[in-house]
């Protein structure tokens, strides 16, 4: 169970996004950041139980830094005001399916999927996707995951069909796609109740088919 300490601090950070707030209330970055990694810690062996391959990883590879790359960004705020974790083969720095956990007042997610593949791997995705589009669309339609999510989450999509697919394939608009994921939305009563943890597991096991397609389109 995670207390109410993680998002009053995120709240209070998005409020005072300076390097002075930050340092002067330290301590309770580090208290919010230990409850992260203990949720974390305590998904991770659940998970394993139907994706063994992130039997092995641990909290601390799979969450992100709080502190942001604003060299290149006119947003110069030095802190996000987020909590997220990659759990994944290799933790936050794997390219290849994972499960996401993203942690902020009134944004708060799960996810799974490949997010910013490169273009080699997006076109196997994509060629997966169009050689094997009734199993793809049978995953996605399964009565469990769509408890929990309406699709392929559309983000930052090509206007047009993308090069080397046929623009007349009945199912481009899912093609267009340059990330796939799959996401789905928690209160911050759910987070704070006493079996947040089995929610999230039982929304992850639901994706976990979807992770699967993936995987085989990138490993082939």
């Amino acid at each position: 169970m995670m207390t109410d300490l993680v998002l009053s601090f995120l709240k209070e950070l998005e409020q005072n996004n300076t390097r002075e707030w930050f340092h002067a209330n330290k301590g309770l970055y580090d208290e919010a950041k230990l409850e992260m990694e203990s949720l974390v810690n305590t998904l991770i062996p659940g998970m394993a139980r139907f994706d063994p391959t992130v039997k092995f990883i641990t909290a601390k590879e799979c969450m992100f830094r709080i502190f942001r790359d604003v060299r290149f960004s006119k947003d110069k705020a030095p802190y996000k005001t987020n909590f997220g974790a990659w759990i994944a083969k290799t933790g936050r720095k794997s390219s290849g399916p994972g499960y996401y956990i993203h942690i902020q007042p009134g944004e708060s997610f799960l996810a799974a999927g490949v997010y910013m593949p490169d273009p080699e791997t997006l076109k196997k995705i994509r060629q997966e996707i169009y050689y094997n589009i009734d199993e793809f669309k049978g995953i996605l339609e399964g009565k469990e995951l769509k408890k929990y999510i309406h699709g392929v989450d559309e983000m930052d999509k090509l206007k047009r069909p993308p090069k080397d697919f046929p623009a007349d394939f009945p199912d481009i608009e899912i093609l267009k796609n340059k990330h796939f994921t799959v996401s789905c939305t928690f209160s911050e009563k759910q987070l704070s109740g006493p079996n947040f943890a089995d929610f999230a597991l039982k929304v992850y096991k639901t994706m976990y088919p979807f992770n699967v397609f993936l995987g085989r389109a990138i490993d082939g």
